[in-house]
């Protein structure tokens, strides 16, 4: 059998072969049930090789500790069946994965679609390590050697644009991000990334009302079904937050962001970073943390991926649970000495930033603003956008007006105004910092 772009399927038959090709869709635009379609392909051919790596990086990608023994578990099934020479490459690269050698698996899948640019799977996987390791340059060069051999009548070409946005937006290339990004919504609407990608043009360039026009517009197709809804619900949240609409955020917040006080990962990160920065303002968000932190709880003494624990903390520090807090710490010190890239992420910029934010939940603003300092050029390591990995800056920026820091208030202040000069909230730090009337 071959897949929809003739590439060679090891053990699958007509059969296995829809349901894989609807879970690599689902994959591409972040809607439906991959899993549940994989499961199906699987049930119908136990030796279908691609079927078990997809659903291997669908849960390895997932940055659930629970989720690392099915990843593994699809890497040794793989491993086991005939496959021919590309797919061995896609199985060494799980195996790499499911070991948490995410900067390994990422070398292996680029060198990969370098030889099979048509390899939609390959470069779907490899676009989503460089997103968890931060690898801003590789979410764009990975998906732009690929493109020539792409074009509108290859299934998933959307896909390729949509990923091809964010690697854009993410290397600061804002214009032709936008228009990668809506061009590849205009061709499949239900695809989420593109969405995302061209969300994040607009948050970087500090268009609020475009943006929550772009995400007000024709919502049910970046809602209905998908996996990536909550994190783009997120997007519209940080429009209101940088308008200073706090009863819009804690709306959203209520609403389709942590209304069903989801427990994934992913989605809790997105609750805890909304919640963190109305507590910068000091804006009061009632009981809203405790519940948040009791989702978390489970995690406290993961510590498999930094970018999430710098979350975690967030939640434990608004809820004043001190216990998990301690956990966490724990917790990462243990991480620090295992293998697999996750010791570096912690090391370098997890451990200083979730110590940061317990500082600043304790009142030790000059600990906050030494913590963070150092590691915001470094930021990048430990995973996520420029959009998220703003929170650190915001931290930053207010530990040191609360710190009493003047100086470093006013240059932390004026460089924010300089990169967002249309922002309402440069303009706020701007008139605290005394460079503008208040």
């Amino acid at each position: 059998m071959t897949d929809n772009l003739g590439l060679s399927l090891s053990g699958a038959s007509a059969a296995s072969l829809e349901p894989y090709h609807e879970a690599l869709r689902g994959l591409q635009c972040f809607i439906g049930d991959p899993i549940a379609a994989l499961d199906r392909a699987l049930s119908s051919d136990p030796d279908f090789v691609m079927a078990h790596v997809l659903k291997g990086y669908l849960y390895g990608l997932s940055t659930e500790r629970a989720a690392q023994p099915v990843t593994q578990g699809c890497f040794e099934a793989a491993r086991a069946l005939p496959a021919t020479e590309r797919e061995r490459r896609h199985v060494a690269a799980l195996g790499e994965l499911s070991a948490g050698r995410w900067h390994k698996a990422s070398q292996l899948l680029e060198d990969l679609t370098i030889d099979e640019p048509r390899d939609a799977l390959a470069l779907q996987a490899g676009h989503q390590i460089d997103f968890f390791t931060g690898n801003a340059r590789m979410l764009r060069d990975r998906i732009a050697r690929a493109l020539p051999v792409w074009d509108e009548t290859m299934p998933g070409y959307h896909a390729m644009l949509g990923m091809h946005a964010f690697g854009l937006e993410e290397t600061a290339d804002y214009a032709r991000a936008e228009a990668q990004g809506r061009r590849a919504v205009d061709l499949e609407p239900r695809d989420g990334w593109a969405q995302h990608a061209v969300a994040h043009v607009m948050e970087m360039q500090c268009r609020q009302r475009d943006g929550i026009a772009w995400m007000r517009t024709n919502t049910d197709n970046w809602t209905k079904d998908s996996f990536l809804q909550v994190h783009n619900w997120w997007h519209l949240a940080l429009y209101h937050f940088e308008l200073g609409e706090a009863d819009q955020v804690l709306s959203l917040y209520d609403g389709p962001i942590f209304g069903a006080q989801s427990t994934i990962a992913l989605n809790m990160v997105d609750a805890s970073a909304l919640l963190w920065r109305l507590h910068l303002v000091s804006v009061d968000v009632g009981g809203r943390w405790a519940a948040l932190a009791t989702n978390w709880e489970p995690h406290a003494g993961s510590a498999n991926y930094a970018f999430n624990d710098a979350h975690a903390m967030m939640a434990f520090v608004g809820a004043s649970r001190s216990d998990l807090a301690r956990r966490l710490l724990a917790a990462q010190d243990a991480a620090i000495g295992e293998e697999g890239d996750n010791a570096a992420f912690t090391r370098d910029v997890g451990q200083p930033v979730t110590r940061a934010i317990l500082a600043f939940g304790d009142g030790d603003y000059g600990e906050t603003v030494r913590l963070l300092k150092p590691i915001r050029r470094i930021a990048h390591r430990f995973g996520g956008s420029h959009a998220q990995r703003d929170v650190i800056d915001l931290t930053l920026i207010e530990a040191a007006f609360r710190a009493g820091n003047q100086a470093l208030s006013a240059a932390l202040a004026a460089e924010r105004r300089d990169a967002r000069p249309d922002s309402p909230l440069s303009q706020l730090f701007a008139r605290r910092a005394g460079l503008i009337a208040a």
